[in-house]
C-alpha cells in the first residue's frame, strides 16, 4: 500500500514507519507543524511537535530511506484544539486536548489530505489496535502492552477513518522492546524520553497559561451547602477534584480538607466539599461517535454492559448503559456506573469498552452523584 506515516519525532512513529518500510509498504513520513510560534523547543519531556521533534524526524525518516515533508497544520490546530481548549474552561468544563488534536488534526486534516493525494493509510505509532469482524469491518481494540495501551484517546475514530488507520505496534509487548528495536535500526530517538502534559502549554502552568486568554472575574466559593467559605478570583482557573489553591479561610468542620465538586461560570461560583462527596454514579455525554460500526443497541436504546474509561491511564469501570435523545433530539450517552468513579469533570471524555474493544466515546456533559444535590446549593 501507499502509508502516509505521521512522524511525531519520537520513537514510537519512527519505529511504526520501519515495520511499515519493512512490510514492503511504499512510506512517505510527514511531520506537523501545529505552532507558528518561533523557538518553539522542547524542555525536557514536555510538550511535543516542536523544532527538536521535527528534526528529530526528519532524520529517522533519512535513515529509513523514505522522504521527508512537513505540513502546516497550524491554523487548523489552534482553531479545532487550542481556541476549543479555550471555549471548554470558559464554559467551566475540563477538555482533552489530545482527544480534539486526534479527532480533528490527526485523523480528520491529516487523513482527508492523504486520502486526496492517493495514500491508502495514515500510520502512526500508537499503541492500539484494528481487528476485521467477520464480515470485514474494522474495530478498534486495545494494544498487546495495555501499560501503554493508547485506545482511549483514539476512541474518538470513525468507522471510515479506522479503515484507513495503521498501528504496526498494536501487538508489541512494551516500550522497551521499541527502545530496542530503535537502537537496533540506528534510529537517534531510541532513548528520547516521552513527551506529556499539553504540547501548547510547554511549561505545565495551565492557570497561568489560561488567565492571559480567559476574563477572570472574583467570585465566591462555597460548601456543598452553599454555605460561603472565601473568594477566588475566577471559576475557571480550577476543576472538579482539586484540592490544593483554594485558599479557604474557614477551615471544615471536621478538620478534613475540601475539594472543588462544581465550577459554575455563569454564577462565578465555586463548590467545594469533603472527597466523599466526589463519588459519581452516572455520566451523562454528548458528541457521542462509534469506533466501528455502532453495536445493535445504539440504534434500539436499549441497555448493554461495557467498560467506561474517562482518562488516558485510568482504570475502567464496569457500567450499565444506554443511547438515549435529550428535549432538543440530541443522542445522549447515559452510563450507570456499577462503582462509584471520583473526580470525573465535565468536558472529560468517557470512551467504553466490551472487553478489549473500544464501543465509542461521548464527552461527559455532567456526573451526577446520589450522595450529593447540587440543586441545593442555588
Amino acid at each position: 500500500m501507499k502509508v502516509l506515516a505521521a512522524m511525531s519525532g519520537g520513537v514510537d512513529s519512527a519505529v511504526a514507519a520501519a515495520r511499515a518500510v519493512e512490510a514492503g509498504h511504499e512510506v512517505v513520513g510527514v511531520h506537523l507543524a501545529l505552532s507558528r510560534m518561533p523557538g518553539t523547543l522542547r524542555t525536557g519531556s514536555r510538550g511535543c511537535c516542536t523544532i527538536e521533534d521535527s528534526s528529530d524526524a526528519w532524520r529517522a525518516c533519512d535513515k529509513l530511506g523514505i522522504p521527508f515533508y512537513v505540513w502546516d497544520f497550524s491554523d487548523r490546530f489552534a482553531e479545532d484544539v487550542v481556541d476549543d481548549f479555550i471555549s471548554e474552561y470558559e464554559a467551566g468544563r475540563t477538555p482533552n486536548p489530545c482527544m480534539r488534536c486526534n479527532e480533528k488534526i490527526k485523523f480528520a486534516a491529516l487523513l482527508e489530505k492523504a486520502l486526496a493525494l492517493g495514500f491508502d493509510a495514515v500510520c502512526t505509532g500508537h499503541y492500539a489496535k484494528v481487528i476485521r469482524d467477520e464480515e470485514g469491518n474494522p474495530e478498534l481494540h486495545r494494544a498487546a502492552d495495555w501499560a501503554k495501551d493508547q485506545s482511549y484517546v483514539l476512541g474518538v475514530l470513525t468507522h471510515q477513518q479506522l479503515e484507513h488507520c495503521m498501528f504496526p505496534l498494536a501487538e508489541t509487548p512494551s516500550k522497551a522492546q521499541v527502545r530496542a528495536e530503535a537502537a537496533e535500526r540506528g534510529l537517534t530517538v531510541a532513548n528520547k524520553p516521552d513527551s506529556h502534559d499539553i504540547c501548547f502549554i510547554p511549561d505545565g502552568d495551565t492557570r497561568g497559561w489560561l488567565a492571559e486568554r480567559i476574563e477572570m472575574k472574583p467570585g465566591v466559593i462555597v460548601d456543598q451547602d452553599g454555605l460561603e467559605l472565601g473568594e477566588h478570583t475566577g471559576a475557571q482557573a480550577f476543576t472538579v477534584g482539586q484540592r490544593k489553591g483554594l485558599r479557604l479561610g474557614r477551615p471544615a468542620a471536621d478538620g478534613k480538607p475540601r475539594f472543588v465538586l462544581e465550577i459554575r461560570p455563569k454564577d462565578n461560583k465555586v463548590i467545594v466539599g469533603p472527597e466523599a462527596l466526589l463519588a459519581v454514579d452516572e455520566l451523562r455525554g454528548i458528541r457521542v461517535s462509534w469506533a466501528g460500526l455502532p453495536i445493535a443497541e445504539a440504534n434500539t436504546g436499549a441497555k448493554f454492559d461495557c467498560m467506561v474509561q474517562v482518562r488516558a491511564h485510568g482504570d475502567p469501570v464496569a457500567a450499565i448503559a444506554h443511547l438515549e435523545q435529550n428535549q432538543n433530539g440530541v443522542p445522549v450517552l447515559v452510563t450507570e456506573l456499577v462503582e462509584p468513579m471520583r473526580g470525573v469533570a465535565p468536558g472529560q471524555t468517557m470512551v467504553v469498552y466490551q472487553g478489549s474493544r473500544v464501543l465509542g466515546q461521548a464527552t461527559i456533559d455532567s456526573a451526577r452523584s446520589s450522595a450529593w444535590d447540587p440543586a441545593k446549593v442555588s
